[in-house]
């Protein structure tokens, strides 16, 4: 099966599966795990950050990094496509008693000028306003970058009328690849950030949330609260130490490949592509009678799998073990599909 779903259905390579074995580790509680050390470290000097903390998810990394920046009653802003908003089980108000409150984006990615326009006059009435959450990339509207300037733009503007600005950087190693910039210039103007280094990098768990000390200690003992506590960490961190050493440096081949599935399914009748600019490819399908599940469905029996992403659209996300030769053959099983008789 070629697996497009998503970039977190990798496999450990071996080299990955034999630095995890070796790894030397301790009780994370206690904070004796050396290696969940080093990745940490490692991952706050990547981010320019004083201070990082590991997580099982990043869901989990996203809300203690805002549970720990906010009070219950708070409101956070963020884009009307934003992860957090629609893809996290609405933990924060769960767990929080945050709102989010969206700002709608011609194409995922915020201007000041929609930014300044959110932003409510001081009253009695309404919710404090606390965060600017941003997303980089962007996944709703295919991976898309944000530039280090945006961001500087967006974060000042925050800032000028008292907000914290959060940065759910799942796939920031992508959007710092095709940007062609060093990661920590996406993330020196925000004061917190979320990145996975299970998406893209081919790790098979964890995120981390970077920061202040402070607030990386004050998220400690939220994610002890909510049951993120590990033990012998260390398994798991190894395999991130490795995926950042190995698997950063070949991001852009991700990059490549979407191009080239995108270029490909374009030239298909009744198909839509626009080029991606990281690894994330949104296919639009608009023939009558044609259903999503039905073309995914059809895939699958020709040994392709891809995602559903709303009406009329479909996911495929390029990771590490996808090559060229299984880009060339999903082009063509999606071409077959469409020629087909089973799938009307």
């Amino acid at each position: 099966m070629i697996d497009l779903l998503s970039d977190t259905v990798t496999r450990p390579s071996p080299g990955m599966r034999e630095a995890m074995a070796s790894a030397e580790v301790g009780d994370d509680c206690f904070g004796e795990d050396p290696t969940v050390r080093r990745l940490e470290e490692r991952v706050a000097d990547l981010l320019g950050k004083e201070q990082a903390l590991f997580f099982p998810s990043g869901t989990m990394a996203n809300q203690c990094a805002l549970l720990a920046q906010t009070h219950p009653g708070q409101e956070i802003l963020v884009e009307a496509g934003a992860h957090l908003l629609h893809y996290e089980e609405g933990s924060l108000a769960v767990h929080g008693g945050l709102l989010l409150r969206q700002i709608p984006a011609g194409a995922g990615i915020l201007t000041v000028e929609e930014v300044s326009g959110a932003l409510r006059p001081p009253s009695s009435f309404h919710p404090v306003t606390s965060v600017l959450a941003l997303e980089n990339s962007h996944l709703d509207s295919g991976g898309r970058a944000m530039s280090p300037g945006r961001t500087e733009e967006l974060a000042r503007t925050a800032r000028e009328s008292g907000l914290l600005v959060h940065l759910d950087g799942a796939r920031l190693w992508n959007a710092a690849a095709a940007l062609e910039v060093a990661p920590h210039e996406l993330t020196e103007p925000v004061d917190t950030v979320m990145t996975c280094l299970s998406k893209g990098l081919g790790a098979p768990v964890g995120s981390l949330f970077s920061g202040p000390a402070e607030v990386v200690e004050r998220g400690w003992r939220i994610r002890r609260r909510l049951g993120g506590q590990m033990r012998q960490a260390g398994i798991l961190a190894a395999a991130g130490l490795y995926a950042l050493e190995h698997n950063l440096p070949r991001v852009q081949e991700d990059h490549r490949r979407a191009r080239m599935l995108a270029e490909g399914l374009s030239r298909l009748p009744g198909v839509s592509v626009p080029m991606p600019e990281t690894n994330v490819v949104m296919v639009g399908v608009d023939r009558a009678g044609l259903e999503v599940a039905s073309i995914l469905e059809a895939l699958r029996r020709r040994g392709v799998r891809m995602g559903p992403f709303g009406p009329g659209r479909i996911r495929a996300v390029l990771h590490l073990d996808v090559d060229d030769a299984g880009v060339e053959t999903s082009i063509e099983a999606f071409a077959d599909v469409l020629q087909s008789s089973d799938i009307a």
